[in-house]
């Protein structure tokens, strides 16, 4: 498995490819590769000749208080879950690679960064944006996958691609879980015993509000309802939020209808975990 650091070598390498008329898939990611992450390689495998991963701990959408230093990073076992899963080659540079002195110039957006996570993590979609910015303007691929865990970055990655004309299509993910229906992230590594036994109250909770819309409740907040007090039943769980947004622009519904994403964010002790769904209804009168 090919490792590049550098800004020059990853785009010599792409640019030879594109000179063969290979099409390019880009999965960014923070590194500490799962079965989550590993379904995007494959899909992107699955659609272009050639698959770049980055892995790269960015440093720009972290908090002040939040888990910069100590969020998990193994690169060896990231080139095995890249190679098993069809990537091409990891692009893993250092931060001042990607950040130079005096860097100054972000990617900022609003309207789908306002609520959810956008709304307790001031920096977070700033420095994710302007990250996968970089990464489509070093790497210029055709298509750049994503998953839908981490459904309000989607749609804000979406906006912008779409407002500032990036040439790239972006290609949503189903969220992969484990056996008992957590949903996979690295940073479930932090979990006690308890606490990943506990933290099974996110899926739990937001299947109650799915049924509750399956069998025709549209009332965006008794949804919320039904799944806040799920979550409190769980003594380790301390809610972040609950929201029932318009997936389009995650601005707030009074009713479910169109394309709604419900989304939770959790605190499970010190951890801090999301999920969502979606669901797409026709609104009954």
């Amino acid at each position: 498995m090919i490792v590049i650091k550098t800004i020059q070598e990853i785009r010599d390498r792409v640019g030879a490819w594109k000179k063969e008329g290979l099409s390019i898939g880009l999965v960014p990611t923070m590194g500490y590769l799962h079965e989550g992450h590993q379904s995007l390689i494959r899909k992107s495998a699955e659609q272009n000749d050639r698959t770049v991963v980055s892995v790269f701990v960015n440093p720009i959408q972290f908090g002040p208080n939040e888990d910069l230093e100590t969020y998990p990073r193994d690169l060896e076992r990231d080139r095995a879950a890249v190679e098993e899963a069809g990537g091409d080659l990891i692009f893993n540079p250092e931060p001042a690679e990607m950040y130079p002195d005096h860097f100054t110039s972000f990617i900022d957006t609003t309207e789908t960064t306002e609520l959810l996570c956008g709304a307790v993590r001031p920096v977070h979609f700033r420095g994710v944006c302007t990250v996968v910015g970089k990464l489509f303007n070093i790497v210029c691929p055709d298509r750049a996958y994503f998953g839908l865990k981490d459904a309000q970055q989607f749609a804000t990655i979406r906006r912008f691609v779409r407002d500032l004309n990036f040439p790239v299509e972006i290609v949503a993910c189903p969220i992969v879980r484990e056996s008992d229906g957590l949903a996979k992230s690295s940073r479930n590594t932090y979990l006690s015993p308890a606490e990943r036994k506990a933290a099974v109250i996110l899926s739990k909770s937001l299947n109650l509000g799915r049924q509750a819309i399956e069998e025709g409740e549209r009332d965006a907040g008794k949804v919320i309802d039904i799944i806040t007090a799920s979550l409190k039943s769980e003594p380790l769980a301390r809610i972040d939020y609950v929201e029932a947004v318009d997936f389009g622009n995650i601005q707030r519904v009074g009713r479910i209808q169109g394309e709604t994403l419900v989304a939770v964010a959790v605190y499970i002790g010190k951890t801090r975990l999301i999920d969502n769904f979606l669901i797409n209804t026709e609104e009954k009168q």
